[in-house]
């Protein structure tokens, strides 16, 4: 699946191809209004997912690294959803991480319950690190990417053994 990353820019007028389109509007006018409030540091900003010219998810860094930490997000659009999509989009993330930064944990958080969220993390090599409280969200479970490989579909279930059950 070849995902491509189009940037979301720092100003909303500058991004008129994402306004049109009824699934980025709320998801743009967030990204603008974080982009003010933390700053526009490519390439650790929000961006769309796009496969064969239609977006089909959004995908983006929480922000520049901070102490050789980077935290990433990711989503799919509901008519994409189950479709492998949202894994090729962690990928994707995690790939460009390592190419700005070989040496950057890649961090995620999720809601602390087993999701697709949780699935889509293992796929992509992230272990489960604990419980942590985030601003925003109250008690969230922690993952870092640990190991450099190719999703999978078997992988899930051999890397549940250091998380949570």
């Amino acid at each position: 699946m070849n995902i491509v990353l189009v940037p979301i820019k720092e100003l909303l007028a500058d991004n008129g191809e994402f306004m049109v389109n009824p699934d980025c509007q709320e998801s743009l006018q967030m990204s603008v209004a974080f982009y003010a409030s933390i700053g526009y540091h490519p390439p650790w900003i929000g961006y769309y997912a796009g496969i064969n010219g239609s977006l089909v998810g959004m995908a983006g860094f929480k922000g520049k690294p901070i102490d050789g930490r980077v935290e990433i997000a990711y989503g799919t659009f509901p008519s994409f959803q189950n479709q492998g999509i949202g894994t090729a989009i962690c990928q994707k993330l995690v790939q460009l991480a390592q190419e700005t930064v070989p040496s950057v944990h890649i961090m995620a958080r999720t809601l602390a319950e087993e999701n697709y969220s949780t699935k889509i993390l293992r796929k992509n090599g992230f272990a489960w690190q604990g419980n942590v409280i985030d601003k925003d969200d109250g008690e969230v479970w922690e993952w870092e990417y640990k190991e450099a490989s190719k999703p999978t579909e078997g992988k899930e279930a051999s890397a549940r053994g250091g998380s949570p059950d």
